[in-house]
């Protein structure tokens, strides 16, 4: 059974930086794309960055230049290094692929 584990999220001030992490089990996640995605409080599941299976990266027009999205095939293991962290970056993060989501993570971003 596939799942995604999210880690890594907590409170940070802002300009500060947090690096999350998916471990995926039960398949390889070599040949397929996944991503990262986040929900705010009171909003909809947004689209943050996804890392390609052939190595390509997209990010959202507000991930751009702060964040950085990065696989390691070979521990099924998917990042997302986030910098410059602003109060608009708290959220709950999620991984996302193989057809599944995980639980997410909680980044709050606060003075």
């Amino acid at each position: 059974q596939v799942q995604l584990v999210e880690s890594g999220g907590g409170l940070v001030q802002p300009g500060g930086s947090l690096r999350l992490s998916c471990a995926a089990s039960g398949r390889t996640f070599s040949d397929v794309n996944m991503g990262w995605y986040r929900q705010a409080p009171g909003k909809g599941r947004e689209f943050v960055a996804i890392s390609g299976y052939l190595g390509t990266t997209l990010y959202s027009d507000t991930a751009k230049g702060r964040i950085t999205i990065s696989r390691d095939n070979a521990t099924n293991a998917l990042y997302l290094q986030m910098n410059n962290l602003k109060t608009e970056d708290t959220a709950r993060y999620y991984c996302n692929g193989l057809q599944k989501w995980g639980r997410g993570t909680q980044i709050t971003v606060s003075s």
